[in-house]
């Protein structure tokens, strides 16, 4: 019997429904599982949906707006998706997949929530993990999405974000998994010249970690994705958004999945937005989201 696999299609009037159906469209994806999609019906009839590709949750949006663009609507619908996607999966262990939602779409529609991961976590009650993989690199997040200014950085972030990085990185493989630490400012704060952080609380989180196993650093961010490149660390634990993205995406040549870590079911995304700009022209790349789903059927 083939495995379920739970996908919500994501904000209607993004590339959401379009690298859905693209990818449902892989026979590959056909052969191995049985999707179900959550999403709203006429943005993935318009993107190419048929019943042969998959079982279908409909939910309706009946004033979404006809220009591509962030909408109190489509914020909506694609809020319904998920929170109907995590209920399903919470119930039947199913893998889900979610598309691209625009965050600005849920605050419009005055969603408390900044985007899948906190929503995730709310509903599970888990301190779920941002992770990130592409090829053989792998990231894990201890912020996510705030302001430089506001970085709400503590050592006991970085030791739990650690702790469950670690768990993670054993689940794809790595028996005795070696992560690097990277550091906030540059140089790694060149002993307190450039900034504290480093003393204050990576050196204190790593001298508890390091009892637990193998976690170096803080390493300046440019040394630890070189490092991690050619093969010398299992993971790197970055402290902000942008640490870990920018360095993942220009460092990997492969199809990058987000997935959330230490949730009761396994969760992942494709790494990228809603691209209103080119939603409804056939023009978006599905890899991603094709990545996203094998990702998550493997695993």
């Amino acid at each position: 019997m083939k495995p379920t696999l739970l996908i919500t299609a994501g904000d209607p009037l993004g590339i959401g429904p379009e690298i859905t159906v693209k990818a449902l469209q892989n026979p590959t994806i056909q052969r191995i599982c049985t999707p179900v999609v959550i999403g709203e019906e006429t943005s993935l009839k318009k993107a190419g949906w048929t019943p042969q590709l998959s079982a279908l949750i409909a939910l309706s949006a009946p004033r979404l707006q006809k220009t591509h663009a962030p909408s109190k609507e489509g914020g909506l619908v694609s809020f319904q998706a998920v929170e109907t996607g995590i209920k399903l999966a919470s119930k039947t262990d199913a893998p889900l997949v979610t598309a691209p939602i625009s965050k600005q779409s849920w605050t419009l529609a005055h969603i408390p929530f900044t985007g899948h991961t906190e929503l995730l976590r709310a509903r599970t009650k888990q301190n779920g993990l941002m992770m990130f993989v592409g090829g053989t690199l792998r990231c894990g997040l201890v912020t996510e999405h705030f302001a430089l200014t506001h970085l709400p950085l503590t050592q006991q972030k970085i030791e739990s974000a650690a702790l469950l990085f670690q768990q993670a990185l054993k689940r794809l493989g790595a028996t005795h998994p070696k992560i690097a630490l990277c550091a906030v400012n540059p140089h790694a704060g060149d002993n307190g010249k450039f900034g504290t952080e480093e003393k204050r609380l990576l050196h204190p989180a790593l001298k508890h970690l390091q009892r637990k196993g193998s976690f170096l650093g803080p390493l300046p961010s440019d040394t630890a994705w070189l490092a991690h490149k050619a093969g010398k660390y299992d993971g790197l634990l970055c402290m902000y958004h942008d640490q870990a993205l920018l360095g993942l995406k220009l460092a990997t040549e492969e199809p990058l999945v987000h997935l959330t870590a230490g949730l009761p079911f396994l969760r992942t995304s494709p790494a990228h937005g809603t691209a209103f700009d080119i939603a409804g022209k056939n023009r978006a790349n599905h890899n991603s989201m094709l990545a996203a789903i094998l990702f998550a059927l493997s695993h």
